[in-house]
């Protein structure tokens, strides 16, 4: 008498970090994760910092991260230190922002894919499935800017460069940039001639106007 051939072992559910600086949306993300029932969520973190002590003390296959997370480093930094660890887990951002400076700075941390948080929640569990195998993952809208940037390549702007420039947007004077970022007004001055260099202009509302078309601000 023939026995039927048994079943093929079910495949285990990736184990997934979150990391959001929002108590609400990481209760709305673990509803939604948990309604998916192949994706356990073994940690959750409100920092950048608690999202790479939990990376590595938890293992998971992917770490879901925000970009802004408040204090502390943000959520390119902490993809950054995660990414650099032996056997890193996969990182998947998930953001509202959709700039260049954002996509560029995320991408070059080491994260595998970039997801905007007005996809379907289909997407989000395809996106956390395919990060856990190593594939890169893209919204649509972002997978368009990167196409775009590899046609024509953005200036690349430091950290602080974006710093000034977003306080440049607000119509700040160098004085004023200065006390905000706790920094000098002949260093104000030394990183706008290098971002009119970077931006090809020799104006504040120059630079501004680029860097609005260039989707280099927020």
């Amino acid at each position: 008498m023939s026995t039927a051939p048994a079943p093929p072992p079910a495949t285990p559910p990736v184990r997934l970090l979150v990391c959001d600086d929002h108590a609400v949306v990481r209760a709305g993300l673990l509803a939604l994760l948990a309604s998916a029932g192949d994706i356990e969520v073994v940690g959750e973190a409100s920092s950048g910092e608690e999202a790479v002590a939990l990376a590595a003390r938890l293992a998971p296959q992917v770490v879901l991260m925000d970009l802004q997370l408040g204090e502390g480093i943000d959520g390119v930094e902490a993809t950054r230190r995660i990414t650099a660890a032996p056997d890193a887990p996969h990182v998947l951002v998930l953001t509202t922002y959709d700039t260049d400076a954002d996509i560029t700075r995320a991408i070059g941390a080491g994260a595998t894919g970039y997801l905007l948080k007005a996809e379907r929640p289909e997407e989000l569990f395809a996106a956390v499935h395919a990060a856990a195998r190593g594939r890169t993952v893209l919204s649509p809208p972002v997978a368009s800017r990167v196409m775009a940037q590899m046609r024509a390549p953005l200036p690349q702007l430091t950290d602080r460069e974006q710093e000034i420039l977003a306080q440049l947007a607000q119509g700040l004077g160098n004085r004023e940039i200065a006390r905000a970022l706790f920094i000098s007004e002949a260093t104000v001055k030394t990183h706008l001639g290098r971002i009119y260099d970077k931006l090809g202009v020799d104006t504040r509302a120059g630079a501004v106007a680029v860097a609005k078309e260039r989707r280099l601000l927020r």
